[in-house]
């Protein structure tokens, strides 16, 4: 299926590299992550070039970093030059302001700003223009995620014939929730002049088809081969579900290093009295941490027989530290454990161990093996990839997975994650406990399923099905068989 285009362009709000200052020049270095790990190898073949904001605003000439770096990884970089205000009003304006609490299900905490809209338009407008400026006919246009989701338009506006498809990261709502946003015709038209909308799962797959269709009376669509054909205006839009996953084998490594082993012995010979839960995540009101924190306390509450043998490791990666809302999310964190610790610290146990900073890769795999328990109970999530890591990276088998079922990830590890509301904090307290007292042969039988069912559908092979439904026209592993039923909107997979 690849031979069926030339070039491959992939456009992302940011670059896939890190800055770093040395005196007058700037030293570049590639960027991590499964996604960069699975498109290198594309992206080489046919001679790939990635679109972004580099980071800075300033007029630097990055020519000879970008050139360093083409000749080391083995494809370009074009960079989209923003300036101060666009970055204001279009990344964290309409992107941060408005979509992502929005398609997160926060609409309250949205800010229809006028001024960001018009700017949000005029950026991607100006990402279309380059896309077309450095891209011919035959060429693929990979865009991603919510920051541009105004390109495909730009595009058609610019009267250039381009093959543009579009993968959304996070997740999408119903109309209930969509339909708030005062510019909802305008931003679904122009995601429907991509030729590919993928999305995480079927349930945000079923809530972009019904918003189309509670938006444009001329709206039609048909399923066909695991993909929906929608009809609007003249133009066919195929859409589906394809669950993002990790790069399986390279954790499963990672976690068998002498690296990773040392800061590992380390960890469990300061715990080795107790099991531990452990929680990732970025500072954000979507991933649920205070009312993970409130499980806890209740389950410690209700359940003396915890106090003293668990103690939770929650490992907080700053972000967005200059915006007053997270700022006082982070105090109330932080406020929360202290409360907690002072009520049930005992000498020699504390209930909650609390880093507040970024972690080495190491570190972070070290601490996947340590823990015993994975408490992630976000929200609502596009996918949560830590969920996917943990289980990759415990070789040996004896962890146990607890999950929000409002993450993406529960769509492919209902069968064998503890799946739980993170709303309801009694129900976590419950679950908390019954994976503490969980029989080891049952924590290698769950683990094991997650880890062969991760594997077999890791960031490859979900990079081979959206290439499969562009240029083919039917959905491979985007299938998922999670039992989620739309009506009602529940899960029948309780724990």
């Amino acid at each position: 299926m690849t031979d069926q285009f030339n070039q491959l362009l992939v456009a992302s709000n940011r670059l896939p590299i890190v800055l770093k200052r040395e005196k007058d020049s700037w030293r570049m270095e590639p960027g991590s992550g499964g996604l960069v790990t699975a498109l290198t190898p594309l992206m080489q073949k046919h001679t790939g070039t990635w679109v972004g904001w580099p980071g800075i605003t300033d007029e630097t000439d990055l020519l000879a970093p970008m050139q360093d770096f083409s000749s080391q990884q083995g494809y370009a970089l074009h960079p989209v030059h923003l300036q101060a205000e666009d970055i204001q009003g279009y990344y964290y304006g309409f992107s941060n302001e408005v979509l992502w609490p929005l398609l997160h299900g926060f609409h309250s905490k949205c800010n229809f700003e006028p001024e960001y809209w018009s700017t949000y338009t005029r950026v991607n407008e100006q990402f279309a223009e380059e896309l077309v400026n450095i891209s011919e006919a035959k060429d693929f246009i990979w865009v991603h995620d919510y920051h541009l989701m105004a390109v495909a338009r730009g595009i058609k506006n610019a009267f250039a014939e381009r093959n543009c498809c579009y993968f959304h990261h996070i997740p999408f709502p119903g109309p209930d929730i969509f339909l708030k946003l005062p510019w909802r015709q305008e931003l679904l038209d122009a995601l429907l002049d991509f030729n590919l909308l993928g999305f995480q799962t079927n349930e945000d797959v079923i809530n972009f088809v019904n918003t189309v269709k509670s938006v444009f009376s001329d709206a039609e669509d048909s399923f066909e081969q695991g993909l929906f054909h929608i009809q609007c205006a003249g133009r066919v839009c195929k859409v589906g579900a394809f669950p993002i996953s990790i790069d399986f084998d390279f954790f499963a490594r990672k976690a068998k290093t002498p690296e990773v082993g040392a800061i590992t012995a380390k960890l469990k010979n300061l715990h080795s009295e107790q099991q531990l839960l452990l929680g990732v995540d970025r500072l954000d009101y979507t991933k649920g941490i205070l009312e993970r924190l409130q499980a806890l306390r209740y389950a410690l509450e209700h359940y003396p027989d915890l106090r003293g043998n668990l103690s939770l490791i929650q490992v907080l990666v700053p972000s967005r530290q200059k915006v007053p809302e997270y700022q006082y999310l982070k105090e109330q964190i932080e406020g929360l454990i202290g409360e907690i610790n002072g009520q049930f610290t005992e000498p020699g146990w504390i209930p909650i161990h609390y880093l507040y900073r970024s972690v080495s890769q190491e570190q972070l795999i070290a601490f996947y093996i340590t823990a015993d328990i994975a408490l992630l109970t976000p929200l609502w999530d596009g996918m949560n990839l830590v969920a996917k890591e943990f289980c990759a990276s415990n070789y040996e088998e004896d962890n146990v997975l607890i999950l929000s079922e409002f993450a993406g990830a529960a769509s492919q590890l209902y069968q064998d994650a503890l799946l739980v509301n993170p709303y309801h904090v009694g129900e976590v307290a419950r679950v908390i406990r019954r994976a503490y007292y969980m029989h080891k042969s049952e924590r290698a039988e769950r683990m094991k399923r997650l880890r062969e069912l991760i594997k077999a559908t890791d960031i490859f092979s979900w990079l081979e099905s959206y290439l499969e439904a562009a240029f083919e026209g039917k959905s491979g592993t985007g299938r998922q068989e999670r039992p989620y039923h739309y009506l009602s909107g529940t899960c029948s997979n309780r724990t």
